[in-house]
């Protein structure tokens, strides 16, 4: 038979490994959830420059092509060059 101070020792023991285990999980959960915070960010924010980068490429072939502007609020705006720019393209 195992005396009460060696049973005490041993479920100390095991209660505070549980303790232990259950605290370096939720530290090491905060800290996955807050790198995984940081990748979304960085995820989104990639997107957002590869877009730009899109976009500013986009503007710069359609501004070399043909100078036709296809805004009806700009002043410069011609229609008859618009829908000319249409007719040869289709």
């Amino acid at each position: 038979m195992v005396s009460p101070t060696v049973n005490a020792a041993r479920y100390s023991a095991l209660f505070a490994g549980v303790f232990y285990g259950f605290y370096h999980r939720r530290t090491l959960q905060a800290a996955h959830n807050e790198n995984k915070v940081q990748h979304a960010a960085h995820d989104r924010e990639h997107l957002i420059a590869e877009a730009k980068e899109a976009w500013q490429r986009k503007q710069v072939i359609a501004s070399s092509s043909d100078d036709v502007i296809t805004d009806p609020e700009d002043p410069r705006f011609d229609l008859e060059k618009l829908i000319a720019k249409w007719e040869k393209a289709t």
